[in-house]
């Protein structure tokens, strides 16, 4: 038996499952989905390390992500927001006990319930009230999203990008030198934190019934911030047609419940630039692709320079 059939046989043991397999497995991340009492399907989501490293993201704390997914989901479920709704949460050796959970031999485990989907066409009109909807929902108390890296607000983003942007240097010849902190402050000083953003929104990570968003998954990159950050993100997301975001049924569907922020807001540039930095990190070197990896270094660049000489 190789260690992953060992680790599926325990995991089905722990939880009473049936016909557990794998479904999914990502940088952090390993995802199965099983039959628990009752034919009810569940989902595991593990992480087999405790601590993981990227371009992106150099220190990333995979259970402080998952009690994260937990704790939101937790929350957003009791709410009624349509979310894979947790079960249980079960951390490793070194952890003790948690909510739902117990230590024991098992890498850190989060059980939530399946959400199917039909594979219908998203309807984006319908996404763009759910996010407005999320927007305006209390976020989850005593939850300071990981992603934020213990600073708040405008800072993040400033912090992250610069950082990012250094690390393209080192992967592409000839890279300039960053975006003024300074400059990029200025530009995110309308950005507030009132509200929980998902800000992984695409295709991969929406269950769906007939068009409509069943459960939005996967939040892990979630932080504290309005409209402009979760809209900066869905644009640039939405150049690639896999992500299956058309952004003006979005902004159409959002504008019906809330405001939009307009497609020259300064902020939203930095936004923008933030998560192209971010996607270019991801095809030059997390999940390297030829064909995109430098044009998308390209396009970051020329965001950036458009924020440089105030274009919008």
């Amino acid at each position: 038996m190789d260690a992953r059939e060992d680790l599926m046989e325990r995991l089905a043991t722990r939880w009473r499952l049936d016909s557990l397999e794998l479904i999914g497995q990502g940088l952090e991340f390993t995802v199965y989905r099983g039959l628990a009492t009752g034919r009810r399907p569940v989902v595991l989501r593990l992480a087999p390390r405790r601590f993981d490293s990227n371009a992106n993201d150099p220190g990333v704390d995979t259970r402080a992500l998952l009690i994260q997914e937990y704790e939101i989901t937790r929350h957003l479920s009791g709410l009624g927001f349509p979310v894979a709704e947790p079960v249980s949460i079960h951390l490793g050796n070194d952890a003790g006990s948690t909510p739902g959970g117990a230590a024991g031999d098992l890498p850190d485990v989060l059980v939530s319930r399946y959400v199917d989907d039909d594979g219908s066409p998203l309807d984006c009109h319908d996404l763009g009230r759910l996010l407005a909807r999320l927007h305006r929902l209390p976020p989850p108390p005593r939850v300071l999203p990981a992603a934020t890296e213990g600073l708040r607000g405008a800072e993040v983003i400033a912090t992250r990008l610069r950082r990012r942007w250094n690390e393209i240097g080192r992967l592409v010849a000839d890279w300039p030198a960053g975006p003024d902190a300074a400059l990029l402050l200025s530009r995110l000083a309308g950005v507030t934190g009132a509200g929980l953003v998902h800000l992984d929104v695409r295709s991969a990570n929406i269950r769906r019934a007939h068009g409509r968003t069943a459960a939005l998954l996967d939040w892990s990159n979630a932080l504290l911030g309005d409209a402009t950050v979760e809209f900066g993100r869905l644009v640039e997301y939405a150049r690639y047609p896999e992500n299956e975001l058309d952004v003006a049924a979005v902004r159409a569907g959002y504008a019906a419940c809330a405001e939009v922020p307009p497609p020259d807001d300064p902020a939203l540039l930095v936004c923008r630039l933030d998560a192209a930095v971010m996607l270019a990190l991801v095809f030059l070197s997390e999940a390297p692709d030829p064909e995109r990896g430098l044009p998308a270094a390209a396009h970051a660049r020329d965001l950036a320079d458009r924020l440089a000489v105030g274009v919008r």
